[in-house]
């Protein structure tokens, strides 16, 4: 796993979290994780949750 925060640079009071998983059996295995599930019990109070699903694309020869 991969991850990063940023800051949205038109509202300083908005943070992004990006994670990066190897595949869906890491985010599975991630999301069954005692740390992850005391998160989503905590994470309502602090934040708005959106969750964005991405497929990576192939771009030339790499």
């Amino acid at each position: 796993m991969l991850w990063d925060v940023w800051r949205d640079v038109s509202n300083e009071d908005r943070y992004v979290l990006e994670e990066l998983y190897r595949d869906v059996a890491a985010v599975e295995a991630h999301r069954a994780s005692p740390h992850y599930q005391a998160y989503l019990a905590k994470i309502p109070e602090l934040a708005d949750r959106t969750a964005v699903v991405l497929e990576a694309v192939e771009v030339g020869d790499r």
